[in-house]
């Protein structure tokens, strides 16, 4: 079965079959293979700016834009040509033959290795011809995956002087990619490191001799940014080091997940090659200093730089020495305080107005180290924040330089400068801006109340109704571009601005004495414009945001209330069943009963949908049903341990509340929102297992999570049987001593 080593005879071959297939099948096989992709130049920020720049940096209609660097631009970098010969019809009979094989799944593993192999050394001196053809490069990757490690890296240093041709290649890069991926694997077998080592000294070696085309070429550079990750010893298709989704970081941003940064050691999967990626980072920049002006505009080498910062995360010294090059500073004794030279400061202002610099900016604003990300601060920046922030590229760079602030100095720098400015900001579509320095004010506990203050004058003038807040900025664009201001009115059917919901969001989370005009304007809103917001996926984050906010309970539950009558209808949508369970956990008896009522008319169609069950669950919705008594004195008896914890834990003010409800109105001084979220988990744990919360409060037991958005849901551990009768015990006990003997009586009955 084993077809070990080509046959020697010729056979008639048509070349057109393995040359003359068209581009769509190529890419069916690129997707078959899982290594289909794009170069994208995305922009990772809030506005959702889309580059239209090609590689060069022009923009798409030739035009270039800022920076007396457009002399640089047009000295395009030397492409070596290098022509290459076609397979042999021998050879590529012989693939064709093994492709056929391996598809017959007549192979066992241990006969597949030995074929792979076998077929590797047929390729020895023609290892470029076989890896950039359009057909036989599909069979190399499938050799490449199933040799052994000696086998894999014989053929990369056959091949290690025509690597950069094959990583160039629109074929040979992913036949590269592939070999990187197998390498990868096969360190994990700490007897292949020192063979695997010496290949990727001998890659590197050649890559820094001339990086410049490498890092230019689209594919070249996604196989570039591979070999950098495998000597820094991380996952090699982490979006992290290719292209970060822009959702991650807004979400970093607006402080709603940590940095992946933060935990950079949980990247490290497998031992590295650290001596192996400070040679190839450096070597690649000292061999390129003479070309920096090209590469700092250029889109691909952006990607392969923006890569190189992230993965030298950790190691200060080289991060200090790579940035300043990238800056173009040309001084090679750097001292602490003067390390960026005042020549070059108006050239990289201009440069962040570039596309590709602007992306590569962001990066070396988020991994420089603090010494050197003060002096960029106070240097580059300081008297440019609103000049660059108008700008549909440098605004991106503004966005990652304030969300990255270390300390209070620096956000009096940027108040200074920002803070009167909201309201143009908004008008030119910089809502991003104002999003990052509203999310670093919480951050850093400063500006708070003047953030607030300033886009709520921004939105609305004085002389106005604080009514108009809110609706204005759920409408962002739709609002600051309408020709005639005073004129506007809320806008149905108009999907809301994303960035406007955000921004309400992030509002939502400050003190509510801050945010009383925001309070006031959403809970004023009528009936309908409610109803349209909950509906929308933005808006109704928004509600669940005011909802989990410290406003109030009588607020809270007046804005309920305007949903009353289109609680099934909300349940039945993805985005709407959290905003109704939200509405549920903020209301009182009667509003819950109200809620629970519609979801019993949609209770069928409700159970097929993704979120459904969990929702009916967490209502209760089967027992409202069928024992609405029982339902309501669970309630009622919820609610009660709710302001028994309260009484105990929360300040006096809370003991004299008459609201109607749990959520009472929470005094100043009281427990964190937070906090109080993880203890009403626990409360509502404890009670449906029927055993009273303040009984278990000595316990170090911590509430499950449940990750809701993503559809796993916990599920109930006790039947409703069980349930009836501890309920019962509960309510005869709390009429015999309440909840101080709660805990003897739980002991009691188990024995």
């Amino acid at each position: 079965m084993a077809l070990p080593f080509r046959r020697h005879r010729t056979c008639n071959f048509v070349e057109d079959s393995l040359m003359g297939e068209d581009n769509q099948s190529y890419k069916q096989g690129k997707r078959k293979k899982g290594m289909n992709r794009k170069a994208s130049g995305e922009r990772h920020g809030f506005d959702g700016y889309n580059s239209n720049k090609n590689a060069s940096g022009k923009m798409s209609d030739g035009s270039m834009k800022a920076r007396k660097s457009s002399e640089h631009q047009n000295t395009s970098v030397s492409q070596t040509t290098h022509v290459r010969k076609q397979v042999d019809p021998e050879m590529a009979k012989y693939f064709l033959e093994i492709a056929n094989l391996f598809e017959s799944s007549e192979v066992d593993l241990e006969e597949r290795s030995v074929i792979c192999g076998n077929a590797l050394e047929e390729t020895r001196g023609k290892e470029l011809e076989v890896a950039t053809d359009y057909i036989i490069s599909h069979t190399l990757q499938t050799l490449l995956e199933g040799c052994d490690v000696d086998h894999l890296c014989g053929f990369l240093r056959n091949c290690a002087k025509d690597f950069p041709y094959i990583a160039m290649d629109r074929s040979g890069s992913h036949v590269a990619e592939t070999a990187i991926k197998s390498l990868a694997k096969h360190l994990q077998d700490n007897d292949a490191y020192s063979v695997i080592e010496e290949t990727l000294t001998m890659l590197c070696k050649v890559v820094v001799a001339n990086p410049v085309d490498l890092m230019r070429c689209c594919y070249g550079s996604h196989v570039l940014r591979s070999l950098l990750c495998l000597c820094k010893g991380v996952t090699i298709d982490s979006t992290e080091f290719h292209v970060t989704k822009s959702s991650t970081v807004l979400a970093e941003r607006l402080n709603f997940k940590a940095s992946q940064r933060d935990g950079d050691d949980s990247l490290q999967l497998q031992q590295g090659f650290p001596d192996l990626l400070k040679f190839l980072v450096s070597g690649m920049l000292n061999c390129t200093r003479k070309d920096i002006m090209t590469l700092q505009v250029d889109q691909f080498s952006s990607f392969v730089l923006q890569a190189s910062l992230k993965l030298l995360v950790g190691n200060d010294e080289e991060l200090l020495h790579v940035i300043l090059i990238l800056l173009g500073c040309t001084k090679k004794d750097f001292v602490e305080g003067n390390f960026i030279e005042m020549a070059v400061v108006r050239d990289v202002v201009d440069l962040m107005k570039e596309t590709a610099f602007s992306h590569l900016m962001e990066v070396i604003l988020e991994v420089a180290p603090e010494i050197l990300y003060n002096e960029i601060f106070t240097k580059i920046f300081k008297n440019s924040l609103f000049e660059l922030s108008s700008h549909h590229c440098g605004n991106f760079v503004v966005q990652s330089l304030i969300s990255h602030a270390r300390h209070q100095d620096q956000m009096d720098l940027i108040w200074e400068e920002l803070g009167p400015k909201f309201k143009e900001l908004l008008e030119m579509g910089r809502s991003g801006v104002i999003a990052s320095l509203i999310a670093a004010s919480q951050r850093l506990h400063c500006y708070e109340q003047k953030c607030c203050q300033a886009l709520a004058t921004a939105a609305c003038s004085v002389d106005e109704a604080p009514k108009y807040i809110v609706p204005r900025i759920l409408f962002l664009d739709n609002y600051f571009r309408s020709e005639n201001k005073s004129l506007w009115t809320w806008t149905s059917g108009v999907k809301m601005h994303v960035m406007g919901s955000l921004i309400l969001q992030a509002v939502f989370r400050y003190k509510s004495e801050y945010i009383q005009p925001y309070i006031l304007s959403i809970t004023i809103m009528e009936a309908d414009h409610v109803l349209e917001v909950a509906k929308d996926a933005g808006g109704a984050r928004v509600i669940e945001a005011f909802l989990s906010s410290d406003a109030s309970a009588k607020l809270k539950r007046r804005l309920v209330a305007k949903l009353r009558g289109h609680f099934g209808e909300l349940s039945m949508q993805s985005s709407g069943s959290f905003t109704v369970e939200k509405c549920f956990t903020a209301s009182n008896t009667s509003l819950r009963e109200a809620i629970v009522s519609e979801l019993v008319t949609v209770q069928s169609e409700l159970s097929k949908t993704k979120q459904g069950p969990h929702l009916l669950r967490k209502l209760d919705v089967d027992r409202f049903a069928s024992q609405p008594d029982q339902w309501r004195s669970k309630q009622t008896s919820q609610q009660s341990t709710y302001k028994e914890f309260y009484t105990t834990f929360g300040a006096s003010e809370a003991k004299s509340s008459k609201n109607d409800g749990f959520l009472v109105d929470t005094p100043k001084n009281s427990s964190h929102p937070k906090d109080l979220k993880e203890m009403r988990k626990e409360i509502d744990h404890h009670l449906s297992s029927g055993v009273p919360f303040l009984s278990m409060s000595g316990s170090k037991r911590k509430p499950k999570k449940a990750d809701q958005r993503s559809g796993k849901y916990p599920k109930n551990s006790v039947d409703d049987d069980i349930t009836k009768a501890k309920k019962k015990k509960w309510d005869k006990r709390k009429g015999h001593g309440g909840s101080e003997n709660a805990g003897a009586a739980v002991k009691k009955q188990k024995t």
